[in-house]
């Protein structure tokens, strides 16, 4: 007896035809929304004034936003707003760049020089782990009641998460970037330039981002404590006379100053680092 054996064959692809090609799944986020991030206070305050109208909300606890809209306005004309305005973003201005230009400072000594790494690390992880907050009576008696001291705290709030970013993303060079420098015989300079600030700028923005809210957070505290001008003595003084709408007012241009500034260095970091292809980009 002869066994058949018979085999399936796949049918080729007929003359003219094109092989089918399986299509490729997307797994990316896809292309970025034009003011994407504007969608969520939008939205927020959407729901903020549809509450208001439908009289959900206590208008003695939470204004409606054309209130709070009112309240800016007549504190805008008579010169209120405007003077407490600049008065903020200077504090926040100065103790920014003296919190920023340490930070850098600090990390290269530390990132590029065990000596340095030794003498500085250990000291900013200690601060880090102290409530910088609970410096200000220190700080009080140290440097007055006036603007130092607020300047002070707001740098130190600053300069200790672009430190720690910074640190970390030279600390996480790889080393053989290091080993073909020295190969290619590159001068310290030249390193620098060429190897530790391209490898750095990562983990710089990064805490470049979170320095620039952490010098709003602190600003807000600093300010009702012993000032007569800015935004928080303005919303200190309204809950004095229990004005929510003002604090209100305060408090969303401080959301604003925020949202702002994180804005404009991201737009900054996309610019630097456009030769990355991320997720995000």
């Amino acid at each position: 007896m002869t066994a058949v054996t018979t085999t399936t064959a796949v049918p080729a692809a007929r003359a003219g035809e094109l092989p089918q090609v399986r299509r490729r799944r997307r797994l990316s986020p896809g292309r970025r929304l034009p003011a994407a991030r504007l969608v969520g206070p939008l939205v927020v305050l959407a729901l903020w004034a549809a509450a208001s109208a439908a009289g959900t909300l206590d208008t003695g606890a939470i204004p409606a936003p054309w209130t709070v809209l009112r309240t800016a306005g007549h504190l805008w004309t008579d010169g209120t707003l405007p003077t407490d305005v600049l008065t903020s973003l200077k504090r926040a201005g100065y103790g920014f760049a003296i919190g920023l230009a340490a930070g850098v400072l600090l990390a290269l000594v530390s990132g590029l020089s065990r000596t340095g790494e030794a003498l500085i690390d250990g000291t900013v992880q200690l601060n880090r782990a102290i409530p910088t907050l609970g410096l200000i009576p220190l700080f009080i008696l140290w440097l007055g009641i006036g603007e130092t001291f607020k300047v002070a705290i707001i740098a130190i709030v600053v300069y200790i998460p672009v430190y720690l970013n910074t640190h970390a993303a030279l600390a996480g060079i790889d080393s053989r970037y290091v080993e073909l420098a020295e190969v290619q015989g590159l001068s310290r300079l030249s390193f620098v330039r060429q190897v530790v600030i391209p490898g750095a700028l990562p983990g710089f923005f990064v805490g470049l981002r979170l320095g620039v809210t952490s010098s709003w957070l602190g600003l807000v505290v600093l300010e009702q404590i012993n000032a007569t001008s800015g935004l928080g003595y303005l919303m200190f003084q309204a809950q004095n006379y229990g004005r929510t709408d003002v604090i209100l007012v305060g408090l969303l241009i401080y959301g604003v100053f925020g949202l702002v500034s994180d804005s404009a260095v991201r737009i900054v970091e996309r610019r630097v680092l456009s030769w990355r292809r991320t997720l995000s980009s």
